[in-house]
């Protein structure tokens, strides 16, 4: 660890000792972080939910970011789906702010309407901006159409959605109940969306299904994702995509939750349950001139012309493995990932992704605690030189109480992130620009999320 971040490192913890030490002195009659199990966020949401008759969820992040010259801010990672550990490696700023209303219509039919503009780094966007009708069949099952995702399960540590579909226009059903042995959803989308309106050169269409929530075993749950893609693709071909997941509560132990994950996909389907790597097209405008003239005689006269360039994409077979734990045990809480991915695009070398890695946190006041996450990853392919690259991150922070999962989460923290020169030289136009084999970003960030 070099001198500038052993004096960050310094900074980090005297802060949190001294504020820990005064916080612990004025509050010494209350009690202690493990018994609060409320989450304040959450509540205050719900009473502004049933105030306005309303819907509010998103998700929010930004923060200071500062680095070296000439370093990056945030995302060191080798590129796999897994290898990157967010904590003080983020450097952005993002925010999306979902709204919602139901409108009872009787006889217990409610129908929808849903709205998520986003804005990444100063860009604006729209996740979702779909209907919904509820009640038809006399249960719990929802017709939609729009633009949506289903977003079921993600590994918070390393930012990935690792089962989901969406984000494209579609229409399906949710939450069919299958006879108490889980719900069904199935979904048809096209590539196009809200804010890609070209999306689709390869007239694309994929179907989705989700069998959810199927009881397996006491505190244990298994969902069985399906997808297939077709269309006429430039390069590569049709695919599809098939998962299994098993939820377990309380594992082993109260307190300790455990995400077993297992997918497969091949062609332009990926893992999740998206589409993956489609060809993509360029439209521009400019002047048709015709043979034979010179520039200075046909200004006048060229025509303007729309010129549209595909790009062909390949597909890809991958392969996805991992668990990942969760835990709460008093002051103590986090998430640890083990995973292991192979990617091999049509006619391409294959690539396999390694990653392991954990955060931590403790209570150290009410309003306080230490966080902490170590990462290293790996990534190999054939007849290449294998890349490394390993991630510590220290910081303390402040939230409504102590617990893992407890947002929204002020945080200051202090990241050193190092690589070999395989790594270096595998991404000399980002982080290994000029042979450079490690860095440290320090910064103050606040993340929040709300349902």
């Amino acid at each position: 660890m070099n001198t500038r971040l052993t004096q960050l490192a310094t900074a980090v913890l005297l802060l949190a000792g001294l504020y820990g030490n005064a916080s612990a002195q004025d509050a010494q009659t209350d009690e202690p972080p493990q018994a609060e199990a409320k989450d304040p966020t959450k509540e205050f949401v719900k009473k502004i939910n049933d105030a306005t008759g309303l819907e509010f969820w998103g998700y929010g992040r930004g923060g200071f970011f500062s680095t070296g010259k000439g370093r990056l801010k945030g995302g060191y990672s080798l590129g796999g789906d897994l290898q990157k550990y967010r904590l003080g490696n983020e450097g952005d700023n993002y925010l999306e702010f979902g709204i919602g209303k139901r409108f009872d219509l009787g006889d217990g039919i409610k129908w929808g309407v849903f709205y998520m503009p986003t804005i990444y780094n100063g860009k604006s966007g729209t996740a979702q901006a779909y209907f919904s009708l509820t009640g038809i069949f006399g249960n719990a099952a929802t017709l939609w159409a729009g633009q949506r995702y289903h977003r079921i399960q993600d590994v918070h540590i390393v930012d990935k959605w690792v089962v989901e579909d969406g984000d494209n226009y579609g229409a399906g059903i949710d939450d069919i109940p299958l006879w108490g042995v889980g719900r069904l959803n199935v979904a048809l989308h096209t590539a196009d969306s809200v804010d890609n309106k070209s999306g689709n050169p390869n007239n694309a269409k994929r179907i989705n299904v989700q069998w959810r929530d199927i009881p397996t075993n006491p505190g244990g749950k298994l969902t069985v994702t399906g997808g297939l893609v077709s269309g006429d693709f430039a390069k590569g071909r049709d695919g599809g995509a098939l998962g299994l997941m098993h939820i377990q509560k309380n594992f082993l132990v109260q307190g300790l939750n455990n995400i077993f994950i297992a997918q497969a996909s091949s062609g332009h389907a990926s893992l999740s349950g998206k589409f993956y790597n489609l060809d993509n097209s360029t439209t521009t405008t400019g002047l048709l001139l015709p043979p034979g003239f010179g520039l200075e005689n046909t200004l006048l006269f060229a025509p303007l012309v729309e010129r549209t360039v595909i790009t062909p994409q390949s597909g890809a077979k991958q392969r996805r493995i991992l668990d990942s734990m969760d835990f709460q045990f008093g002051r103590f809480g986090g998430q640890g990932l083990i995973g292991y991915q192979t990617t091999r695009p049509d006619n391409g070398p294959e690539t396999k992704d390694f990653s392991l890695g954990g955060r931590v946190s403790y209570g150290i006041a009410k309003y306080t605690k230490l966080l902490a996450e170590l990462s290293t990853t790996r990534r190999s392919t054939d007849d290449q030189p294998r890349q490394t690259l390993n991630k510590g991150t220290i910081a303390v922070a402040f939230s409504p109480n102590t617990d893992f999962w407890t947002r929204p989460e002020f945080r200051i923290y202090a990241t050193r992130a190092s690589w070999n020169k395989a790594a270096g030289d595998a991404n000399v136009t980002s982080f290994g620009a000029n042979g450079r084999r490690n860095a440290t970003t320090f910064g103050i960030q606040m993340e929040a999320w709300w349902e």
